[in-house]
């Protein structure tokens, strides 16, 4: 399987994990005129060739209207979203959806930013819509986290492994006043993702470095056996006694899928909480409206089932999936769109496949298979935005290209064993 490995020694920061990413682009000059084209207001993406303790790597250099972000007091450059100045998540996840990038890239780039409110409003104590970010850190933050994402995409691994995070120690000042190592949004965007300090003094990973992080994780730990094709450094802007640079190896695991399966199954892969009510007095238009805004404020999924109310009013049952953590502000939420006078939570095991993402050759070009495996099983299935794209570009039936991209990826399953 295609595996990204991300060796997070002196910590993360979306500059860093960016220009790592970047070194393992076949079309850099491509991915710098996409980013510079985005419709960032005044924000400029350069790479510069930098070096740390003698190994040269890229150091991406993000200005907005041509001055990079003061770095007060953090080692790499300060993206905390305080919340004093104007930009609300809502204002960022609108600006995401202006961007001149692929779909499921600003999907991801959205997913990164609620992380990273939620982490921030849980560090404040305030709601998520209440957290405000700093205006030229938020564009900064929006370019590291697009330029990841993007680049993420470009490279399609099946698989990404983290090793454990190290993210220093002692205190750093900032708008707030001096907190201490790791920041409290980040120590919040790093839980249950194994992370350590050490001698080295100040902070070493970032929110945005953490929310990236974990977004796209699908395994914390050691480099697993593989054989590589791709190293990538991205160098930070302080000089330390340790080499300051993040690394990615890309390259084939070589991990049998059994193993891969083992690891599945010995246990749950996390905990969500899931927060049910019943609604007999809502339109559709409102309730669709009340979905789309839990989705905004950060639930992992939302939907409604039809049902039988009291006085056999029919209804609908509304579920709102969270994570751990993210309770209370998911049922203020519910409690504000909704005219539900109750909710339910009750906290569930998860239980996934692992994800990967394959390619099948075609008359027509390209397409990505989505895969999923564990627990004795695999799934394969074809993107369907691929299929869509083929059959609206040769003027084909969706169902002619759909069964030809399977018939071929069932040879080229023949063909691997």
């Amino acid at each position: 399987m295609r595996t990204l490995y991300i060796e997070c020694n002196m910590g993360a920061a979306g500059d860093m994990l960016m220009g790592a990413l970047y070194e393992l682009l076949e079309d850099k000059e491509g991915f710098l005129k996409t980013m510079n084209s985005l419709g960032l207001p005044g924000v400029h993406v350069e790479a510069e060739a930098g070096k740390t303790c003698g190994i040269a790597g890229t150091h991406m250099r993000v200005t907005v209207h041509g001055e990079e972000e003061a770095a007060c007091g953090h080692d790499h450059a300060h993206d905390h979203h305080h919340h004093h100045h104007h930009a609300t998540p809502g204002h960022i996840g609108e600006l995401i959806d202006t961007l001149h990038l692929p779909e499921e890239v600003k999907k991801e780039a959205r997913a990164v930013y609620d992380r990273i409110a939620r982490a921030e409003a849980r560090a404040h104590g305030c709601p998520v819509g209440d957290v405000h970010f700093h205006e030229v850190g938020a564009l900064d933050a929006v370019a590291d986290v697009t330029g990841v994402c993007y680049c993420l995409y470009l490279l399609k691994p099946g698989r990404i492994v983290v090793s454990p995070v190290h993210v220093g120690s002692g205190t750093v000042r900032c708008a707030h006043g001096i907190m201490p190592v790791p920041a409290p949004a980040t120590a919040n965007l790093l839980k249950g993702a194994p992370s350590y300090g050490g001698e080295i003094r100040g902070e070493l990973c970032t929110p945005t470095g953490a929310a990236l992080l974990t977004q796209f994780a699908d395994a914390f730990g050691p480099m697993p056996v593989m054989t590589g094709t791709g190293v990538g450094i991205g160098i930070g802007t302080k000089e330390f006694p340790q080499a300051n640079c993040v690394r990615v190896f890309l390259g084939e695991s070589q991990e049998s899928e059994a193993a891969g399966m083992e690891a599945g199954e010995t246990g749950a892969n996390g905990r969500i909480t899931e927060l049910i009510c019943n609604l007999d007095d809502m339109t559709p238009e409102a309730l669709s409206f009340a979905c789309g805004r839990l989705l905004e404020a950060g639930a992992l999924d939302v939907y409604t089932i039809p049902g039988t109310m009291k006085k056999g009013r029919p209804g609908h049952v509304l579920t709102v999936l969270c994570e751990e953590g993210n309770e209370e502000e998911m049922v203020r939420k519910i409690f504000r769109e909704t005219a539900t006078n109750g909710v339910r939570a009750r906290r569930c095991e998860k239980y996934f496949l692992k994800p990967g993402v394959e390619k099948v050759s075609t008359p027509w070009g390209e397409v990505r298979i989505k895969t999923a495996f564990g627990y004795g099983v695999t799934h394969k299935k074809p993107e369907y935005e691929d299929v869509a794209r083929i059959a609206r570009e040769q003027n084909l039936p969706w169902g002619k290209v759909r069964d030809e991209v399977i018939r071929r990826t069932d040879i080229d399953g023949q063909e691997e064993k």
